[in-house]
């Protein structure tokens, strides 16, 4: 049975013998007994059982500053509390609740039965307990128990949406009946004037809104599609400078509707491979209202077929490498095809339910757009984000390729391409096969779990991957590079090493998503975290914090160095991806600390390390 709550998480325990509960913070869990070791602010310390434990959220916070950090200092304040019992509730409140239900309070504190704590007695730091209950007890007093009355005080916390409760010291029979007539008195509070509510149940919950918010959305949005035009045009120059400003084209040289209809083809063709009935179906990670969506994993069967159509049609006479020529015209329509579907994915999540919205989303609908509002858009079976994410500018990122590799052959009039290039398309495919043999593991990226599906997705998808990606065998069309044998040697090493980093992280880590208890991952140590899931602290993940991140990083420069050093511009890519993965994995940084707090902290000490050993 997993445990609940991670050592050194701040909870409230219940005192043993009451119905007090008390802050405590978890020092042990002992795995025979599934007692938990937790102590007091005063210093005592005891084993509980977890149904005696419950998160601080589950409370709702006092504004008042009457203390509950241990039994001893309540009973301390017991002379205090009854000058003005804290259970006494506001005036305005008392005028809210009708007279009869006034009555039926008064009778209900005159059958409450009155009882005798009976705390663990403890030796120094130590308890004595058998089969989870205590073996020595002392007996108190009555007029030791700090008394409550019925009703609660509720006030608005300045420093948390939450309202917190101590509970009465009653005995279980009369709880139940405590907590109805509690709930009943909390409504009629609620249907009181406005004026005489003291506390409010819908506190608004302020989002941190990344990419610069509202103005890094619309600068990325504006940006982005004429930055990638931009780089195209530089690398089509003989003598590509950062200083020589590429001149713009006339229009109809960067527009041309068939090459549209081009990519409406490929990218509805890719469309009816998904909808094929083959591969196997699986299912996602659970939504907020608990429902898991299937996904159908046929990635790689629709590479296959992509590449016999696309070998058929070479055979058959078409000339692929003409794509070449109309390489910026087809950029353009894919950024108009990304710009209509952003548009329209909005238009849709506006009549979207509220739990099907993205966590990422913010209300605001400049940044909405970008980020995405929905989070799993779908027209009946076919999800449109997941969709996207591999086939079209995945697949189409290897198709590119070749038509680069024949267009070298072509305009340097080569009879076979070059080792450069060779070196370009073969690194490349081995990644596009790679991420689709092992599809099912991106349900668990950011991107299918987190951020809806908007303009940031369906930009980077459709046209930032097929057209930045490819950025190195586009520029070895016009700029080749001969690699000798011993250079292209030691940058094979390199792609291998990236490789391999990359794989081996990945498979760890999805396997130990898939069965933590695995017998292979026997050897691995782990951090256990208040949500019921683990952390690893050894393998890869024990090496740095994103061993995947540091993988990927090696692969990109070695697409990257077969171009040679002529120019910055092949290198674009090393920069670019470089940029995006420490802002991923401060977003990530961001996402865990939230989510597992003190074991996260725990994690970051035991690796110190973010990506690049020693360095960062």
């Amino acid at each position: 049975m997993p445990r609940k709550f991670a050592d050194g998480e701040v909870v409230r325990g219940r005192w043993p013998g009451s119905s007090l509960y008390y802050e405590v913070e978890i020092m042990s869990h002992d795995s025979s007994s599934q007692l938990y070791t937790v102590k007091y602010k005063d210093g005592t310390e005891l084993e509980l059982k977890e149904n005696d434990i419950k998160p601080l959220t589950s409370f709702r916070q006092r504004k008042s500053g009457s203390s509950s950090s241990s039994p001893a200092r309540r009973r301390g304040s017991r002379s205090r509390s009854r000058s003005r019992s804290p259970g006494r509730p506001p005036r305005s409140s008392r005028r809210s609740v009708s007279a009869s239900h006034q009555a039926d309070l008064k009778e209900t504190r005159k059958d409450i039965l009155e009882v005798k704590l009976t705390p663990l007695k403890s030796f120094g730091n130590s308890i004595s307990r058998s089969n989870g209950e205590p073996e020595r007890v002392e007996r108190v007093e009555r007029n030791d128990i700090p008394h409550k009355s019925l009703q609660e005080k509720f006030h608005l916390s300045q420093e948390s949406s939450y309202v917190s409760t101590q509970y009465s010291l009653r005995p279980r029979r009369e709880e139940i009946k405590f907590k109805e007539i509690e709930s009943k008195e909390e409504e009629v509070v609620k249907k009181g004037p406005a004026s005489s509510r003291t506390f409010d149940v819908t506190a608004t919950q302020t989002r941190d809104l990344e990419f610069g918010g509202v103005p890094g959305a619309c600068l990325l949005m504006l940006g982005l599609p004429a930055f990638l035009i931009l780089l195209l045009l530089m690398c089509e120059q003989k003598d590509p400078s950062l200083l020589n400003f590429p001149s713009l084209p006339a229009w109809h040289n960067l527009w041309e509707t068939r090459v549209f209809g081009a990519y409406l083809l490929w990218f509805f063709f890719q469309a009816l491979l998904y909808l094929l009935p083959i591969g196997k179906v699986v299912e996602g990670t659970p939504l907020i209202d608990g429902r898991r969506l299937k996904y159908r994993i046929n990635g790689f069967y629709a590479f296959i077929l992509t590449s016999v159509v696309v070998g058929a049609a070479f055979f058959w006479g078409v000339k692929l490498g003409d794509v070449y020529d109309h390489f910026l015209q087809l950029a353009l329509g894919a950024i108009v095809f990304a710009g209509v579907l952003s548009v329209y994915l909005y238009a849709r999540s506006l009549k979207a339910p509220r739990n099907e919205l993205s966590p990422a989303s913010s209300g605001k609908a400049v940044y909405d757009f970008f980020i995405g509002r929905e989070l799993n858009p779908r027209i009946g079976a076919f999800d449109l984000k997941y969709f996207c994410e591999l086939r079209p500018g995945l697949i189409g990122w290897v198709l590119i390729n070749v038509v680069m590799l024949l267009a070298e052959m072509k305009l340097q009039k080569r009879a076979a391409p070059s080792l450069a290039m060779i070196l370009v398309n073969s690194f490349q495919f081995l990644y596009v096969v790679d991420a689709l043999w092992f599809e099912e593991a991106v349900l668990t990226t950011m991107d299918i779990i987190h951020d809806g599906f908007g303009f940031m997705l369906a930009f980077g998808d459709l046209v930032w991957v097929p057209f930045i990606y490819s950025f190195q065998a586009f520029y070895l069309v016009s700029h080749p590079n001969e690699v000798s044998w011993p250079v292209a040697s030691v940058i094979v090493a390199l792609k291998l090493c990236g490789y391999v980093i990359f794989r081996c992280a990945n498979s760890q880590k999805n396997a130990f998503r898939k069965n933590p208890k695995d017998p292979r991952l026997a050897h691995l140590k782990t951090i256990h975290t208040s949500t019921g899931k683990d952390l690893l602290v050894s393998g890869w993940w024990g090496f740095v914090r994103h061993p995947n991140y540091l993988g990927d990083l090696i692969m990109a420069l070695a697409w990257s160095l077969p171009c040679g050093f002529n120019h910055i511009l092949p290198y674009f890519y090393v920069i670019y991806f470089t940029m995006l993965l420490i802002h991923r994995e401060a977003r990530d940084e961001h996402h865990c600390k939230k989510k597992y707090g003190v074991a996260w902290e725990k994690y970051c000490q035991r690796v110190p390390y973010r990506i690049l050993p020693y360095v960062y």
